[in-house]
């Protein structure tokens, strides 16, 4: 019923204003973002960069605007997008997920 996106972007400046809108337009009912160090390939070369990590808490109901408004507004050519279940959480925190986001 509840999920994180997941997702990392180039700088602060992105994870703050992708964060504004998310929150502003009720599709995430909280973002944490913080800094972090990534390698990986991309066209079949390595990478080694830092980036900005989002941890979007939501609804599986609301995951599909969700995405669609990340891809919308993304700067990185294939942007990671990803879900991470919540299995279990305290039940407060869950009902505050699910009225945050409207659903």
């Amino acid at each position: 019923m509840f999920l994180i996106l997941y997702t990392t972007v180039k700088n602060k400046k992105d994870a703050e204003k992708i964060s504004d809108i998310l929150i502003k337009e009720r599709l995430a009912a909280c973002v944490n973002y913080f800094p972090v160090s990534s390698v990986y390939r991309w066209k079949n070369k390595v990478e080694k960069t830092s980036e900005f990590m989002l941890m979007c808490k939501t609804t599986r109901n609301n995951f599909k605007k969700l995405k669609k408004r990340m891809k919308e507004m993304h700067p990185y050519e294939l942007p990671e997008i990803i879900s991470i279940n919540i299995s279990e959480g305290d039940e407060k925190f869950l009902d505050w997920i699910r009225d945050s986001v409207g659903m």
